[in-house]
């Protein structure tokens, strides 16, 4: 059960961590209500445990990758240009609705777009390989820890990371009923101008680091 505490205390930490995804969250909670932001959150979940999964199998294969010289300029470079695309699509549209409770769009093509969304946005930031990574490499091989400890660890991580983006995106759909389309149209400004900003200091540091 320790690890799983353990566990659990790691997924909240990464909840209360203001980044991308924290603002597409909102956004899709706030403008599409709850399914559509979990179908962003679905890619989210996704993208994690593929990371953890794939860390797991190939641990010393995926640290010769992060070794190579090139790996953090592509990563650094193709995520800040996807974060960059995100936003000023945020900034250039507007919602498709002139009222909050007025939602209307294709499910069959939306869901999957808002999922793959989310899944992208996620799997481009290099903090999320960084940090799955660390976890792998430090709690895990250092640690010592069994096969049976391990699900236990990432299970909470993970599940605390569902339930906790789950509650954002209730609270966002809360938030919604209470909006005027003036002030949806500028959560998503914002939402633009920050994953722009995020895509930009990713790039800069990207540089830097080089």
């Amino acid at each position: 059960m320790k690890s799983l505490v353990e566990g659990i205390q790691t997924g909240l930490i990464l909840c209360f961590l203001i980044g991308p995804i924290f603002f597409t969250l909102i956004q899709t909670g706030v403008e599409r209500g709850f399914r559509a932001g979990a179908a962003v959150g679905l890619g989210i979940w996704v993208s994690d445990t593929i990371f953890v999964m794939a860390f797991y199998s190939g641990v010393n294969y995926i640290a010769q990758l992060l070794a190579w010289e090139g790996f953090s300029l592509y990563v650094g470079v193709i995520g800040s240009i996807i974060l960059a695309i995100f936003g000023t699509w945020a900034l250039l549209t507007k919602p498709a609705f002139q009222n909050p409770s007025d939602i209307h769009f294709k499910p069959s093509s939306s869901y999957f777009s808002l999922w793959l969304k989310g899944f992208l946005i996620n799997s481009i930031n290099p903090f999320t390989v960084l940090f799955w990574f660390g976890l792998m490499s430090t709690t895990i091989l250092q640690n010592n820890l069994t096969s049976y400890d391990i699900p236990l660890f990432f299970g909470g991580a993970i599940g605390t990371v569902v339930i906790t983006d789950i509650i954002k995106i209730l609270l966002a759909k809360r938030i919604r009923r209470w909006m005027q389309p003036k002030h949806i149209l500028l959560l998503r400004r914002v939402s633009g101008i920050a994953l722009i900003v995020f895509g930009i200091v990713l790039l800069v540091r990207t540089i830097i680091i080089l």
